[in-house]
């Protein structure tokens, strides 16, 4: 249940036998109630004349009269002052009561009043019903009423001093839940942005193809799978035929462009399994997970067609080497191997692939 459903009794867990509790604490029982109540009437008589000098003193005071404000809310503020010290002498202890008390504790806190203006204000009030009692009444009966209003006063105390505990501690518990959910978020942003940091470091930036240290691990990586299922594993080898002379004849802008065009050739015809990587320079590598050494040059020749679409005046050179399923090389021996292949195939006129 949200908090808002439920009274502040229920918020604070202030049952009939906690009332009860506090009560016998303070000695406060039916006979000091009932004293009270018997003045009812007299203070009733006199209510006017108490809350318009307790506003009087109390506006008096600079911090008190700023958190007043205006007119509206003091006039507020007495016709609310005069039903509490009304229900102060109305000889009932109860639920409602404490509830009351509860809620008058809650509006201070959350208006800002202090505890050392509240307590002050409570003894202004004190002072002034028990003047009004002590003109009005035997003085026996004065000091046993006053002692009635002391204890009810004590537990009305109590009360809003509890709201007071409660408000702050749910400030501490929400400003907590809420440093606690920054902090994640943090941590969050970190660590997204740290894989991040991770994937752009394992990227060439030109082409967004692994780059030759992610390469190594990612061939390290797919070996050992192939071993462990006895697969075949192959690697195609390419570069870019006279890329020294596109430089040179067409600038390096121009040269960056065929790069990038080839990252993105091989990222479009390879499936989602295979490992496009750029080697350095013109040179790229792709490392084919349960791929034949036939399936291999399907690859190629569909590399090769869509890159020539868009710069039939290129051409690329492939080498393809493959490993396993009864032996299998290991990547540096593999890489050599597909490099060696490729350089026939830059003897040869235009796009050519050996294996």
């Amino acid at each position: 249940m949200r908090r808002t459903e439920k009274t502040l009794l229920e918020q604070m867990q202030i049952s009939d036998v906690e009332i009860a509790r506090r009560m016998e604490l303070l000695n406060l029982d039916k006979n000091a109630l009932d004293l009270l109540c018997g003045q009812q009437r007299l203070v009733e008589e006199n209510i006017d004349a108490i809350v318009e000098e307790f506003y009087k003193r109390q506006t008096e005071i600079d911090e008190i009269a700023l958190l007043i404000g205006d007119a509206d809310t003091l006039r507020r503020l007495r016709n609310a002052q005069r039903q509490y010290v009304i229900d102060l002498f109305s000889g009932n202890c109860n639920s409602e009561y404490v509830n009351n008390r509860l809620r008058i504790g809650m509006v201070h806190k959350r208006i800002g009043v202090e505890p050392k203006l509240y307590l002050s204000a409570v003894k202004t009030l004190k002072e002034l019903v028990l003047r009004v009692l002590k003109e009005n009444i035997e003085k026996e009966t004065f000091l046993k009423v006053a002692d009635a209003l002391d204890k009810l006063l004590y537990f009305d105390t109590t009360l809003v001093f509890d709201t007071y505990i409660d408000s702050l501690v749910g400030e501490i518990e929400t400003a907590k839940k809420r440093t606690e959910e920054y902090a994640k978020s943090l941590e969050d942003k970190v660590a997204e942005r740290t894989k991040q940091l991770e994937e752009q470091a394992k990227l060439d930036p030109l082409t967004n193809l692994y780059n030759q240290r992610a390469m190594q691990d990612a061939f390290k990586r797919e070996l050992a799978t192939a071993k462990r299922r006895r697969s075949k594993l192959s690697l195609i080898y390419l570069d870019i035929d006279c890329f020294k002379k596109i430089n040179d004849e067409y600038g390096h802008i121009r040269g960056d462009e065929v790069l990038k065009h080839l990252g993105k050739t091989l990222l479009n015809t390879i499936r989602e399994m295979d490992i496009p990587c750029r080697y350095g320079g013109d040179e790229f590598c792709i490392i084919l997970p349960d791929c034949t050494i036939e399936n291999a040059q399907e690859v190629s020749n569909r590399i090769i067609h869509s890159f020539s679409e868009k710069y039939p005046e290129f051409s690329l050179s492939i080498g393809i080497a493959e490993t396993g399923s009864e032996e299998y090389s290991d990547e540096n021996t593999l890489i050599k191997s597909a490099d060696k292949k490729m350089y026939p195939a830059k003897k040869q006129t235009g796009s050519y692939i050996c294996h």
